[in-house]
């Protein structure tokens, strides 16, 4: 190799380095090459939540004429299970296999559930909608059938996100975890846009038998990228080891030892408040461009596209800043401020009858979104007691999706009443934004005493090291 090509490969390597956020999580035990492909149990996870809040929400609601208040819970029921994140998380903490592995048994478990529950879900979905044959079923076996199928696939998510995320912690050296998580999270937004812009293409011609496809094409598409995430990731620990290891104790003792950390009911407050209001229109957006403004499917599956670009933008933003010592909450609170005029841009979209603006809404209220979630879970990850990360990991998880659980079942049953109440048909998704807005300014004063006791510690510890020690007499 001469010295030109030498100088221009060195110039590719720094360059890379220093324009992907997360190239410098990558350590000679852990190449980068193995990490995008451990990460790629976030991109499966990514696939099903646009299936859930994007494609489906839209279809069921516009195209197969179910009630958005019944789209809504039943799009909820998969968060049904969240609150078991921390449990999951604590087992795999502490599991002991016969083949010794912690991690990767739940996750396998993970994924056969949400492979079962998106197997089912096409047919359970037009049976629930009377489509075609199943016209003359009964009501009761389409609500069953769905409601197995979403609870299965929310089962199989949180085990499989949970557990994963504890894993490439558990691979990663200490000082490179925060970057690890953040680019787990940078790749379940990637698979969100792959999913959606492919999911947007295959059904611009909207068929009950192309969405039978696509839910099963992306079942089978979730076993082989679990399968490929996991192969010779988690090391085999000999029974010996397993032996000489501690008792643990039980979840309630952990979890006791976990809410030493600080301020841990606060900063969860924030996680959920933030969340509910960055999650209540999840099922409205593309109903709302689509009834609204008049998009076709295609063009409002993209939309999930351009939200998960801006939440690409807002992780990348964030590692970025928080790697350079900055306060976690702080960034949490500038991405609740900037979904604020997020969320007027959209309000404002229906009387300008303006598609850009809906897009530029959008793509904020994901950019926001990105930012609020790096840094509540980056705070979340500084402040988890030792060999503890799934349970802090779990419980983040929790709060998040259950908080998301609730606000995407509360803005259905918002639209849906207004609507029956004969409100004009943008107000009736207008009041669901704009509720939105007052839980982020309530969001950002929550997250204010936080910011002011992150910043005190921050001064006394410049004071600290700046001050020399006093001579003593």
């Amino acid at each position: 190799m001469n010295r030109f090509s030498r100088k221009a490969m060195n110039a590719w390597i720094s360059m890379g380095s220093r324009f992907l956020p997360f190239a410098d999580a990558a350590t000679p035990d852990l190449p980068l090459p193995r990490l995008l492909r451990l990460s790629l149990f976030q991109a499966s996870v990514g696939m099903a939540l646009v299936l859930l809040i994007g494609t489906l929400n839209r279809v069921m609601i516009v195209e197969l004429g179910v009630p958005a208040s019944l789209v809504g819970v039943m799009i909820s029921l998969p968060l049904v299970f969240a609150p078991f994140r921390a449990l999951i998380g604590f087992q795999s903490d502490t599991h002991r296999s016969a083949l010794g592995w912690r991690r990767t048994p739940f996750i396998y478990r993970g994924a056969m559930v949400q492979f079962g529950g998106l197997a089912i879900m096409p047919f359970a979905v037009l049976v629930l909608a009377g489509a075609g044959h199943a016209a003359h079923a009964p009501v009761w076996i389409g609500l069953a059938a769905a409601a197995l199928a979403f609870l299965l696939v929310g089962a199989g998510l949180h085990t499989t996100q949970t557990v994963g995320l504890a894993l490439a912690t558990d691979l990663a050296a200490t000082e490179s975890q925060p970057k690890v998580v953040g680019l787990m999270y940078v790749m379940l937004l990637f698979g969100m846009i792959v999913s959606a812009l492919g999911f947007g293409a295959i059904l611009a011609d909207f068929t009950a038998g192309r969405l039978v496809q696509v839910i099963q094409g992306a079942a089978v598409a979730t076993i082989l990228l679990n399968g490929i995430a996991l192969w010779k990731q988690e090391p085999r620990r000999s029974a010996a080891y397993l032996d000489a290891l501690p008792p643990t104790g039980g979840f309630a003792e952990a979890w006791t030892e976990f809410a030493r950390g600080g301020a841990v009911v606060n900063r969860l407050a924030v996680v959920g408040l933030g969340t509910m209001a960055f999650s209540m229109e999840d099922v409205l957006l593309e109903p709302y461009g689509g009834q609204i403004l008049h998009l076709s499917v295609g063009d409002t599956t993209k939309l999930t596209a351009i939200f998960a670009l801006g939440g690409l933008t807002g992780f990348g933003w964030a590692s970025r800043v928080l790697s350079r010592g900055a306060d976690p909450f702080r960034m949490a609170g500038l991405g609740a401020a900037i979904g604020v005029p997020a969320f007027l841009c959209v309000i404002s979209a229906a009387p300008l009858a303006s598609v850009a603006l809906f897009a530029l809404g959008t793509l904020f209220i994901g950019l926001g979104g990105g930012l609020f979630s790096h840094g509540t879970l980056t705070a979340t990850m500084n402040r988890s007691p030792e060999h503890q990360t799934g349970l802090a990991l779990g419980a983040w998880g929790a709060v998040q999706a259950s908080a998301a659980g609730l606000a995407i079942a509360m803005g259905g049953v918002i639209r849906d009443s207004l609507a029956q109440a004969g409100a004009y048909p943008a107000l009736a998704y207008d009041a669901v934004y704009g509720l939105e807005i007052l839980l982020l300014v309530i969001t950002l004063a929550v997250a204010v005493p936080l910011m002011r006791r992150a910043a005190t510690r921050a001064f006394k510890r410049q004071t600290a090291a700046a001050s020399p020690l006093k001579p003593t007499l």
